[in-house]
């Protein structure tokens, strides 16, 4: 559907270099060899920097934080929970069902544990993620912009979780197919992988409503009713998401219980108040990280500025403000925050097509710099505070 792309941008042809021409592996091939190569390295430093340490990389990747909690749904479904000194309840309600339920078949099926199974689905979903990237990149940019989209994705500062047996990879791979499936007017598809993203992360609502505003424009834009496979994947879009939290409704007898099970965690939306409290006590304990905090926030805002006014397509734009402003107006685990905007991979098109016109040594290098970067970084992350 060329028309939700901006009508300014080049979309890949039979024939070039990009998706479609008569060597149609070479695009996704490129983009998958770039991707590995960064991932490969994140993993090499780590293993390296864990062994100085003493510590264990492949802990570190599959039974830390809630990569716990997704093995303990995995090995015993719902209903674990961990009272804290202060009276509030942590339950395993709080996570979405669907990387568990891959850990538990998984595991059933090979000789994995649930721990292990995880992180091979990370290491499977992440490159599927980065093969939709480089499909949305190379149609609104060009190939080498696909290329540099695929790249930077896992070259950002926190990509090692890409690696971990989180869900991010899982949900970031399902959103990224789904909006791919809504630019090409594949809407059963849209809507399937749409209910799939939602049964992975709370955010999936945010794939949801990219799926329906996409086609809500597009019906008006034409003039026309939805006709019976794009209906179907409109009704198809919110199942997995409405059905998870429905289903925690009736598991705890409030029909906000996944909020209450959320509340109880520290977690909820309040515009960004509480973060604003944070980066305030972060001024005062030292300016640079308040300063940096700030500069942070500001590069993300940026970036999506720039999205709006390239004229990216809809679903891209709904989909991003919605990650964003769930991520920087929740309240609780501050730390986790870039985490939580590792799915918003189109803030990185701006970048990706802006590289793409540079020489390609000049790039190459760029992209280099930053995988080595974010090798360093992840390492000494997850030796450290880690993501929470």
């Amino acid at each position: 559907m060329t028309d939700l792309a901006d009508p300014g941008t080049p979309e890949v042809r039979p024939g070039t270099t990009g998706y479609g021409s008569s060597r149609p592996l070479r695009g996704p091939a490129a983009a998958l060899l770039g991707y590995t190569g960064v991932r490969v390295l994140s993993l090499l430093v780590l293993a390296l920097w864990s062994a100085e340490r003493g510590t264990s990389a492949h802990t570190l990747l599959t039974a830390r934080w809630d990569s716990l909690w997704y093995t303990r749904v995995a090995d015993g479904g719902y209903g674990y929970q961990v009272r804290l000194p202060d009276g509030a309840v942590h339950s395993d309600l709080a996570f979405f069902p669907l990387l568990p339920a891959l850990e538990r078949g998984l595991a059933g099926l090979f000789p994995l544990t649930a721990p292990d199974a995880g992180m091979l689905v990370s290491w499977l979903s992440s490159p599927a993620a980065a093969w939709a990237l480089y499909l949305t990149g190379a149609r609104l940019h060009g190939h080498r912009a696909g290329v540099c989209l695929a790249v930077l994705w896992a070259a950002l500062p926190v990509g090692v979780v890409q690696s971990m047996a989180y869900s991010e990879s899982l949900f970031t791979a399902l959103a990224a197919w789904a909006l791919w499936s809504v630019l090409r007017g594949r809407w059963v598809w849209a809507g399937t992988l749409a209910a799939l993203a939602g049964l992975t992360r709370p955010v999936g609502a945010a794939v949801v409503a990219a799926v329906w505003i996409a086609a809500l424009l597009e019906l008006r834009r034409e003039r026309r009713r939805p006709d019976a496979r794009m209906a179907l994947g409109l009704l198809l879009a919110p199942m997995g998401w409405l059905g998870y939290v429905v289903w925690v409704g009736f598991r705890t007898g409030s029909v906000t219980g996944y909020l209450d099970v959320q509340g109880q965690w520290g977690n909820g939306f309040d515009g960004g108040w509480a973060f604003a409290g944070f980066v305030r006590d972060t001024f005062a304990d030292t300016a640079a990280g308040g300063l940096g905090l700030l500069a942070g926030v500001a590069l993300v805002l940026w970036l999506y500025v720039l999205c709006v006014r390239r004229g990216q397509p809809a679903a891209l734009l709904v989909y991003t403000g919605l990650v964003v402003a769930l991520a920087l107006g929740a309240k609780g685990y501050f730390g986790s925050k870039p985490r939580l905007l590792l799915p918003a991979y189109p803030l990185l098109l701006p970048v990706a097509a802006a590289l793409a016109r540079w020489r390609r040594a000049a790039a190459a290098a760029v992209l280099c710099g930053l995988a080595a970067v974010s090798a360093c970084y992840g390492a000494w992350w997850l030796n450290g505070s880690g993501p929470p």
